[in-house]
């Protein structure tokens, strides 16, 4: 198999967007419009078999930048022992935050760079259920919480499910562009009907720097700057959601440490505000030490973080199996993509949508980190503020 890899520019000088790209039938990881898309398959390999079959790919390149020549795009499921493959696209277009941009072609697909019209939406009805009872949600958080109380393990996170059903299929493309107007600086992903806009960085690996972000402790936001601001205080002061937060920072440091020859932390967790909701986050970045691991090594030693899994991670996974009451799926992994020299970019798969065969049903989730102070009613209404992201990018005409 070989990869052809030139600059965008020798194919057309118009600016192609990713999205666009993409549209409903392709593969997209971008943020801020960085990232990659891709149309087509040009193979679907078993996780197993990625660092082999990319270095097995003859490159023909006049770029070694990151991001450039042939690229695997997927999902590490939230049990990622499950079986799980990741996609080579046919023709695959990379974009820097230098403004760079790539196209890759395998073997001798195709080209076609035309804009495709955008399909006519429309008026759709839908129906909202839910997919994990209330009740039984709220006592599953009660469980978790006495389990903490009791000393078994310090966090774990309970999660709950909805069904939207609409009347017509919902188009993945028009509900990209809706997430980029509302969740621009979120990672975006689409991958073979799992939706989504991510706020949090996982790893990533780039030529020998790595960084990552964790989130944990969520508030809601308002609208209003000042209600915000305040909100966002009593998140910082909050000695539940601080605890929460430094379970995931910690796992995530101290598990990335012995690759790197440093990784540093900042001070403090600061808030990182998205659409509707704001956390605590706290940036890590560093180098790896040489040579370096491949970034997938690193995705599957932090998969799932204790953001949506637990501390201790055992003990943890087998209260959500036996309490949660649904098969996450996708939900609460890792999507994104990978190059043949280990690079890449890997966000935790949150607020996203996995989207049925026919595309008229989307199951929609969100959870919470449960400590000792956790409030059954509370943690509900962070999952319902959560919800909203993907709820209203799918609903709204």
């Amino acid at each position: 198999m070989r990869a052809r890899t030139r600059i965008l520019s020798e194919f057309t000088d118009r600016t192609i967007d990713l999205n666009d790209f993409a549209h409903s039938d392709g593969y997209l990881f971008v943020r801020d419009g960085v990232g990659v898309a891709g149309q087509g398959c040009a193979a679907r390999i078993a996780s197993s078999d990625a660092g082999d079959f990319l270095a097995d790919i003859q490159h023909d390149t006049n770029t070694e930048s990151v991001g450039s020549g042939a690229i695997l795009i997927g999902c590490v499921p939230f049990k990622s022992s499950d079986p799980h493959h990741f996609v080579l696209p046919a023709v695959t277009i990379s974009k820097d935050s230098d403004g760079h941009a790539w196209l890759t072609t395998i073997d001798d697909a195709k080209v076609d760079l035309e804009a495709r019209p955008r399909t006519p939406e429309s008026a759709s009805s839908y129906t909202v259920r839910p997919g994990t009872d209330v009740e039984h949600y709220l006592a599953a958080v009660t469980t978790a919480r006495d389990a903490v109380r009791r000393g078994e393990m310090t966090k774990v996170v309970i999660a709950r499910n909805i069904i939207v059903e609409s009347s017509n299929p919902i188009d993945i493309h028009a509900l990209l562009t809706r997430l980029r107007s509302s969740f621009g600086s979120s990672y975006r992903y689409s991958f073979e009907g799992f939706v989504g806009a991510s706020p949090e960085l996982l790893v990533a690996v780039n030529d020998g720097n790595i960084s990552s972000h964790p989130l944990a402790g969520t508030t809601r936001r308002t609208g209003d700057p000042r209600t915000d601001a305040a909100l966002a205080a009593e998140l910082l002061a909050s000695a539940k959601n601080q605890i929460e937060h430094r379970v995931v920072v910690d796992m995530v440091h101290d598990t990335l440490l012995p690759w790197c020859s440093y990784l540093d932390e900042e001070p403090e967790a600061s808030i990182v505000a998205v659409a509707n909701v704001q956390h605590l986050g706290t940036h890590m970045s560093g180098a790896l030490s040489q040579p370096g691991p491949n970034i997938l090594d690193l995705v599957y030693a932090l998969s799932p973080t204790p953001a949506l899994g637990g501390h201790p991670q055992d003990a943890a996974l087998k209260l959500i199996s036996e309490h949660e009451g649904f098969d996450r799926g996708r939900y609460g992994g890792a999507v994104g993509w990978l190059d043949s020299r280990g690079n890449g970019t890997w966000a935790v798969a949150i607020r996203c949508a996995e989207l049925s065969p026919d595309r008229r049903t989307a199951r929609l989730f969100a959870g919470g980190g449960i400590v000792s102070d956790s409030d059954p009613h509370s943690e509900l209404a962070e999952t319902q503020a959560k919800l909203q992201a993907m709820l209203a990018a799918i609903i709204r005409p």
